[in-house]
């Protein structure tokens, strides 16, 4: 038998260019998904249908603006701020100040509405142990912790086992004056602007705006100091405030978030940490936990 001194190196050459199109073929299949190719990687499992006791629902005459509550985090505010909405608190409060990158706060503009029930000072509810949260820890690098991640669909940071929720876009907050203990949740304020981690552990945090940022980070910028409003005319009234459990069936909002916990959150945690296509021309292989927002959809099926 004659020994084709062509076919040896045609084989060869055919196993290099196997070789290479398989590796080529495996890096691909290792590479990132995108942020909706994660999403739609979600089972229906992975998405968790938001409690209607959790969620705050505030009208006003732009639109509906929805907060999911934290009672892991801050507990005495939120029942605080629950027996506020139960007597119509805030049916007569407004938006009183709107400061460019950085809040929309509202409440009561004469400081004169009696709280009821409610209790007029609480302890600052600004962390909390960090032993029995399910923490998903995301690897990134923070400023202002030496560990962030997800609870809940809330973002977090831990160190020295404490744990807090993180001041990102859409969290809200308890106004108070300088004495930590002046805060009782008759003031709140939601994050409009780039995320102030510097009110991490010194403001309490109850929950963040799940539905409708935008009907509170598109009003008219304050002209006063820090964002308040000159003149009364200026604010924003609040139609009403309820739970989204007191409403009709009709009325409530029905949503879902994405589990933090999930592999779809890991998979669209990944896609934030690696935006090095799609017009991206640098690609730095991480991500800000306020860069993370988690996923909320209306529950499938709502009408």
């Amino acid at each position: 038998m004659t020994l084709d001194r062509g076919a040896g190196p045609a084989k060869l050459g055919g196993m290099k260019v196997f070789a290479l199109t398989l590796s080529a073929a495996l890096l691909a299949a290792a590479a990132p998904l995108t942020s909706q190719q994660a999403l739609d990687s979600a089972r229906p499992g992975d998405w968790q249908a938001l409690d209607p006791d959790q969620l705050l629902v505030m009208d006003l005459p732009g639109g509906r603006v929805t907060i999911l509550l934290a009672p892991d985090f801050a507990p005495n505010h939120i029942a605080n701020i629950k027996t506020l909405v139960g007597q119509r608190f805030f049916d007569t409060a407004a938006v009183v100040r709107v400061q460019d990158n950085y809040v929309a706060q509202w409440g009561d503009p004469t400081d004169k509405a009696p709280l009821g029930a409610a209790k007029a000072s609480l302890p600052l509810e600004a962390d909390r142990p960090a032993k029995g949260l399910a923490f998903t820890s995301i690897k990134q690098r923070d400023a202002y912790a030496r560990e962030v991640g997800f609870v809940d669909g809330f973002a977090v940071a831990r160190e020295r086992g404490r744990a807090w929720m993180t001041y990102c876009y859409g969290t809200v907050g308890v106004g108070r004056n300088q004495p930590p203990e002046s805060g009782n949740g008759a003031e709140l304020f939601a994050i409009i602007g780039h995320a102030p981690r510097h009110l991490d552990r010194n403001y309490t945090p109850v929950g963040r705006v799940v539905d409708g940022i935008e009907n509170l980070s598109s009003l008219p910028r304050g002209t006063a100091a820090l964002g308040f409003y000159a003149e009364p005319g200026q604010r924003t009234q609040i139609l009403r405030v309820r739970l989204a459990s007191e409403l009709p069936p009709a009325q409530r909002p029905r949503l879902e978030q994405l589990r933090t916990d999930s592999a779809a959150f890991r998979a669209y945690v990944a896609a934030r940490a690696n935006r090095d296509r799609d017009g991206f021309l640098v690609g730095f292989k991480g991500v800000d936990l306020c860069n993370i927002r988690v996923p909320v959809r209306p529950a499938q099926g709502a009408k």
